[in-house]
């Protein structure tokens, strides 16, 4: 059974847990702008997604896992997140081994496992001091910033101007903080949004023009484009 609750002390990030799978199981992750600090017998880093990833899940196996909000992971995991973008690797790849073999011992005698994570990334957060690799020491106030106005569906030249940045150079610091820029991140969160309205009953004509599409054909495009499926098939 999938799980999720709040991360204590770390804003947008969310907790969440399946219990041991009866037999494998595939499933369809889509993009949404997270990225995740795993933990299934060891510890694995999955990056912001740019498309639908396919997953399997083996018989038996169990994850407790934290899912940080847009632009956070860079900090947490101390590489531009664009190296990361659809990439699933293990966290000994960006940490000190020392520390992800403490952190494994940890999480292998925890009660809580989520708990453990969500004061691990806290950790990290605190220590990166609101900068991140490739971004800088305003990053968070960036990272609001673009997050708020892709979600707004803002044009891109109107988010960098906000931001006192060239278009350009807005690019760039997205690709570090977010895997990708400003307009492809505004179409993932528009395509989350239209899906959650879809999922609660809205017609789907409706949900594409209250998410921002021009209509329905082009809300079924953008599904087909970055979930691999039509509509239907979500459904």
């Amino acid at each position: 059974m999938y799980r999720e609750r709040r991360a204590p002390l770390v804003p947008g990030a969310v907790l969440w847990s399946t219990g041991p799978a009866a037999e494998a199981v595939h499933k369809r992750v889509l993009p949404d702008g997270c990225s995740d600090l795993i933990w299934c017998d060891g510890l694995l880093v999955a990056g912001p997604d740019s498309r639908a990833q396919l997953s399997t899940t083996r018989p038996g196996a169990a994850y407790d896992a934290i899912r940080l909000p847009p632009g956070a992971g860079s900090a947490v995991f101390g590489v531009p997140a664009a190296e990361l973008r659809d990439q699933r690797v293990p966290l000994e790849a960006l940490w000190d081994g020392a520390t992800v073999r403490s952190l494994a011992e940890r999480m292998a005698e925890a009660p809580d496992r989520g708990a453990v994570l969500a004061e691990v990334v806290r950790e990290r957060l605190a220590g990166a001091a609101g900068s991140a690799p490739g971004v800088g020491p305003d990053a968070e106030r960036l990272r609001r910033l673009v997050l708020a106005r892709a979600r707004a569906g803002s044009p891109v030249a109107a988010t960098a101007r906000a931001a006192g940045l060239g278009e350009r150079q807005l690019h760039r610091r997205c690709l570090a903080l977010f895997g990708y820029g400003a307009k492809q991140l505004a179409g993932i969160l528009r395509l989350q949004r239209a899906l959650e309205l879809v999922a609660a009953g809205v017609p789907a004509a409706e949900a594409a023009v209250r998410s921002g599409y021009a209509d329905q054909p082009h809300l079924a495009r953008e599904v087909r484009r970055l979930a691999g499926v039509p509509l239907s098939r979500l459904r």
